[in-house]
């Protein structure tokens, strides 16, 4: 297995290219924009939504799980997801300070 040197860039850099992988995923790009939409927990719907199989979209809420981005709480037999606010926010404002910057001042190719 090769090395990434993953270590030569900042915390900082490393926290974002995570963030991105995970996000990277067209399904879970829709799984967060439902949750955004909703504004509330979602437990069984996101087959539907999604238009996944459950174990499918259980792998994908996972990733996004282990980086904090969602929360799941479990009511009975189902675990119920949401948007962890903290964690989107800090997300956001990371990207933000890469893609907020104003280009206007470039004059390239």
């Amino acid at each position: 297995m090769g090395l990434t040197k993953t270590e030569i860039y900042t915390k900082e850099q490393n926290k974002i290219a995570a963030m991105a992988k995970v996000i990277g995923h067209p399904a879970r790009v829709a799984i967060l924009q439902h949750l955004l939409k909703v504004k509330e927990c979602i437990c069984g719907d996101l087959v539907d939504v999604v238009g996944l199989s459950q174990p499918t979209i259980s792998q994908h809420l996972r990733e996004m799980k282990q980086i904090g981005l969602i929360s799941g709480n479990i009511d009975g037999t189902k675990v119920c997801y949401c948007i962890d606010k903290i964690t989107y926010e800090q997300i956001r404002d990371m990207f933000s300070k890469v893609f907020g910057q104003d280009l206007s001042e470039t004059d390239c190719c």
